[in-house]
């Protein structure tokens, strides 16, 4: 199994705009806006389109949750720096964006016996009682994915696309070996 039917559900992703941003100034010019300093030091952002939520800090950083690609986070960015140009903060440079974590899902090929991937391969939790999923954290790449008995799965602490692409791979190699050891 590639990571062809690995679908990306949510990317986090931080920016910096290089400029103080007045909240109290954004909140009441913006409609589409949640901020109250008494509970947290960020404006919440709604952006409709791509659909997603960004955090904005007087300090200027970005915190921007929700985009299913790199290409939406960039378009979110430039919506909120036009938001934020409405109240007289001039962007002058591209902010950097940096993906922090990706979650995707998808599955394996393979009906799970999470019992038997618990006791086989390292960095596993796996309560039934609490959760129906194993999770199980890969050292390298890093990845923390949740596994299911049908063979569904969420993967989740990746960077970019390689890193992905290798972590499924990893994990492939990994469960078919524990598998095969189970076996003996």
């Amino acid at each position: 199994m590639g990571t062809s039917d690995l679908k990306v559900q949510n990317i986090v992703a931080t920016a910096s705009l290089g400029k103080e941003v007045s909240l109290t100034k954004l909140a009441r010019s913006q409609s589409n806006t949640e901020y109250n300093p008494e509970q947290f030091p960020g404006l919440v952002l709604r952006i409709e389109k791509p659909k997603s939520a960004v955090l904005v800090f007087s300090s200027g950083n970005l915190v921007c949750t929700g985009t299913k690609s790199v290409a939406q986070v960039k378009e979110v960015i430039k919506a909120v720096m036009k938001q934020i140009g409405k109240i007289g903060v001039r962007i002058t440079t591209v902010p950097k964006i940096t993906v922090q974590n990706i979650v995707a899902s998808g599955s394996i090929d393979l009906q799970l016996n999470l019992n038997v991937l618990a006791l086989q391969l390292e960095n596993t939790e796996y309560e039934p009682e609490q959760f129906p999923g194993l999770v199980y954290k890969l050292v390298e790449p890093t990845a923390t994915f949740l596994l299911f008995s049908n063979g569904k799965l969420v993967c989740t602490g990746t960077k970019n696309k390689q890193q992905l692409d290798d972590s499924m791979e990893q994990l492939n190699k990994n469960i078919r070996a524990a598998v095969k050891l189970s076996e003996k």
